[in-house]
């Protein structure tokens, strides 16, 4: 398991349309997909301890970002073949499990999440209103493990900032993850 960390925000980058099924049966698209004052874009899976230490607060915080317009998406990309736990059917009992509050799809080519520049499990991609990149960053300081609960919540602070002036701050800690398992790699 190589633990990654992804690029630096690129700032007024457009989000690349998809077209993917979910959990729930549908299909989803960007447009489908966004909040009318933005939306979160967050690449995820079912057996990364990245992921695990943090669903719970992704749960709170996409809610709440729901709450102030601010709609949210999950992208399972890794190659089902080599991890059985991040198959379509798992990914239907994780959504019901911790009650996603966001469509949970799934990326069967990989070709979303090459097309965002998607790295590793968790990557989050936050547009403003304008579908336009303003934050590339972190959940908060949690790693394999769950930080304390008064830490910074570093991606809802900067959404809700996105949510009040369509800017992200320029000061971003970048995620940290598992990389995405890429198909014959």
């Amino acid at each position: 398991m190589v633990s990654l960390q992804p690029p630096v925000c690129d700032f007024d980058q457009p989000a690349i349309e998809f077209s993917l099924p979910g959990v729930d049966g549908k299909t989803w698209t960007l447009d489908s997909c966004k909040g009318e004052k933005g939306l979160l874009v967050m690449f995820i899976c079912n057996h990364c301890p990245y992921v695990k230490s943090i669903r719970d607060r992704i749960v709170r915080d996409t809610a709440e970002l729901k709450a102030m317009g601010v709609n949210s998406v999950a992208i399972m990309s890794n190659d089902p073949t080599e991890y059985a736990e991040d198959s379509f059917d798992n990914m239907k009992k994780i959504a019901v499990e911790f009650n996603y509050p966001f469509p949970y799809l799934l990326d069967e080519t990989q070709q979303i999440a090459k097309s965002y520049g998607a790295v590793c499990t968790p990557d989050f991609f936050g547009y403003n209103a304008d579908l336009k990149l303003q934050y590339r960053g972190r959940l908060d300081e949690s790693r394999k493990e769950t930080a304390s609960e008064d830490v910074r919540r570093d991606l809802f602070e900067a959404m809700k900032l996105v949510e009040e002036t369509g800017r992200g701050p320029e000061e971003q800690i970048p995620s940290m993850g598992c990389s995405i398992k890429w198909i014959g790699e």
